[in-house]
């Protein structure tokens, strides 16, 4: 789930986006189908078509909604979710990316693309950097600027009207899965860094050892809100003919088996005349037995399920780290 919303306002050719013949990466036809699945979150009933690019392994939502259709499928439940995932324990959350940056800059311009309210530019307030950020909602651009004083631009991320070469830092974390036009994207990002700047990002990675488990189930599938889906090899196609060099590309410990497992069976539930609230809707507060059940299960199934599948290189999420040459 993404750190911010990135729903494009700026007109788009609508037709280039309804019908992709082409790889959105490497820009070649023949794209196979990969799965088709409805949008868990809410319950929905529309059938989505992923494909696949077989020459660089991308996966992309074939079809996707018009740009002005995706706020329908947001909605204030996803804004909460994002900026609870965001804020909860946000020291914790964000020290591992910020000591990340700090060990390969030392200071300057830094831009979050999909800043939010402000969790990952908080943890460099005070630290002599120029914070700066990307957000589409207006309110959660408006906190941000408030709490950490950096020049927030609410809008599209290529709408955005930064001069070349004005960041020593970029950051993107779980964003670039939501934009219509990747290559356009990084093109951009290359763009406002300076030459030897470093964008960060984290993506999903479809090529995780969840998403083969749990197929159209996979939590990070997020239909139709993730447009592309990246793998390892796919994202070094869409960085390295940009000019980028790769310093650090690995797959990390996220994990998204507990909401899996909850589609799973909503799923099952439903086809047996159950009626079920989507995850979108959240719940009840749990249980002191439900609350030490979940907590057994993380530590004796989850934690080394996860640990291994990073290691194996088959973690839920890729962390990247690109310099411009």
């Amino acid at each position: 789930m993404a750190s911010s919303l990135l729903v494009p306002t700026r007109t788009v050719d609508e037709s280039s986006i309804r019908t992709p013949l082409l790889c959105p990466i490497c820009g070649k036809q023949g794209s196979v189908p990969h799965l088709q699945a409805p949008d868990r979150f809410h319950l929905g009933k529309e059938l989505y078509q992923l494909v696949r690019c077989p020459a660089c392994s991308p996966v992309w939502l074939e079809n996707p909604p018009a740009p002005e259709e995706m706020p329908h499928h947001y909605g204030e439940a996803y804004h909460r979710a994002v900026t609870v995932s965001g804020e909860t324990k946000p020291d914790a959350r964000w020290r591992a990316p910020r000591d990340r940056v700090l060990k390969m800059a030392s200071g300057g311009a830094l831009l979050d693309i999909g800043c939010s309210s402000d969790a990952f530019l908080r943890t460099f307030k005070g630290g002599g950097w120029d914070l700066y950020g990307i957000e589409i909602s207006a309110e959660e651009a408006r906190k941000a600027e408030v709490s950490t004083g950096a020049r927030v631009h609410v809008g599209d991320v290529l709408d955005a009207p930064f001069p070349s070469r004005s960041f020593d830092v970029i950051t993107c974390f779980h964003v670039l899965e939501h934009v219509y036009r990747p290559v356009e994207t990084i093109s951009k990002a290359w763009d406002w860094l300076k030459y030897g700047g470093i964008f960060y990002l984290a993506v999903p990675n479809i090529e995780s050892l969840e998403a083969s488990i749990f197929r159209s189930y996979w939590y990070g599938l997020e239909l139709p809100r993730h447009l592309c889906h990246f793998s390892p090899a796919s994202l070094r196609c869409l960085f390295e003919p940009s000019g980028f060099e790769e310093l650090l590309l690995h797959t990390n410990a996220d994990c998204y088996v507990e909401q899996s497992v909850r589609y799973v069976f909503d799923d099952l539930l439903m086809k047996v005349g159950i009626s079920r609230s989507p995850l979108a809707a959240g719940g009840a507060t749990p249980s002191i037995a439900w609350k030490a059940f979940r907590k057994a299960f993380r530590l004796g199934f989850l934690s080394p399920f996860r640990r291994l599948a990073a290691i194996t290189g088959h973690g839920a999420a890729i962390e990247a780290v690109f310099r411009k040459r």
